[in-house]
């Protein structure tokens, strides 16, 4: 089935779009975290405060990255600047890990504190609302960017939707351990931290998907084995070509790279092997986008 594919202009306004109203919530909610945080006396809402505060960063990345990877091919980039947007989704896991790192390690100081003797302030109500407020609304910005991102094939938004849902997942667990803090007594004040260390590790798991993907991307790894299982069988529909192979694909931002060899009867013109040749390419186009590299070898059976 032939697909709409948004020229560039169109994709980065929708880009901006969804990522102008996840910062704008990000904004919103670190503010209200922070506050609630300190004046709740929860270590796992300051917590969730940074890793919203690390939501906006990324919104900024992602804003500045998708506006580099847009612009056209250049003397010096003969294939575009996608992987700028390639680059965007690995800097976000990269600052998701940092933040994890900190999360746990906070936690973990409280932890060891409070096994030690120390006494943990239970947290106020106001942290735990502030928890639940989050988790409502980003999960909202989630599902929403994650539907852009798959309509515009962006892995920019895409990992930035992640963060999103990695924000509201962490707030499920803050509010579990707040609320276990406020509910169930002075002894279980640990729980406030030992959610933010739940929370951490969730959070690197993100961020590892996240610089897998992107990494892979970089390093120039093929597209999965079904969408080029999909590109042979494209290829060898058309009449009059035949075996497509030594297939070589990847991936650059939104768009794909894609190399293959065929073969056709050696006894027709070059003009009429030239035209089939670029049949292949129209084909492959049209499923893939018109800013897809084809490049197409002819060999004679």
């Amino acid at each position: 089935m032939k697909r709409r594919f948004l020229n560039v202009m169109e994709r980065n306004k929708e880009i901006y779009k969804v990522t102008l109203v996840g910062g704008a919530v990000n904004v919103i909610l670190l503010l209200f975290k922070f506050v609630a945080g300190i004046l709740g006396h929860s270590a796992a809402m300051v917590a969730d405060a940074v890793h919203s505060l690390s939501d906006f960063v990324t919104d900024i990345i992602v804003l500045v990255f998708v506006h580099i990877s847009g612009k056209p091919k250049d003397k010096s980039h003969d294939y575009g600047h996608g992987k700028y947007e390639t680059l965007a989704m690995t800097m976000i896991g990269v600052a998701l890990l940092a933040v994890a790192i900190g999360i746990l390690y906070h936690g973990t100081m409280k932890i060891i504190a409070w096994t030690n003797g120390s006494k943990l302030e239970a947290p106020g109500i106001l942290a735990l609302w502030a928890a639940l407020i989050s988790i409502v609304l980003k999960e909202a910005v989630y599902h929403y960017s994650m539907i852009k991102a798959r309509k515009l094939n962006s892995p920019a938004v895409e990992a930035n939707a992640w963060h999103h849902r990695s924000d509201a997942l962490s707030s499920v667990g803050t509010s579990v351990g707040i609320g276990g803090a406020i509910f169930l007594g002075q002894q279980w004040t640990v729980l406030d931290p030992v959610a933010s260390v739940i929370v951490g590790v969730f959070i690197i798991k993100v961020a590892a998907d996240l610089l897998r993907n992107g990494i892979g991307d970089l390093m120039e790894q093929s597209l999965p084995d079904c969408v080029e299982d999909e590109i042979l069988q494209l290829a060898a529909s058309i009449p009059g070509v035949a075996d497509p192979h030594d297939l070589r694909t990847r991936r650059i931002g939104n768009h794909y790279a894609i190399e293959l060899h065929i073969l056709m009867d050696g006894g027709i013109t070059l003009n009429e092997a030239h035209d089939k040749a670029s049949e292949v390419e129209d084909v492959l186009r049209e499923r893939y986008g018109e800013d897809t590299h084809v490049a197409v070898h002819v060999e004679p059976k």
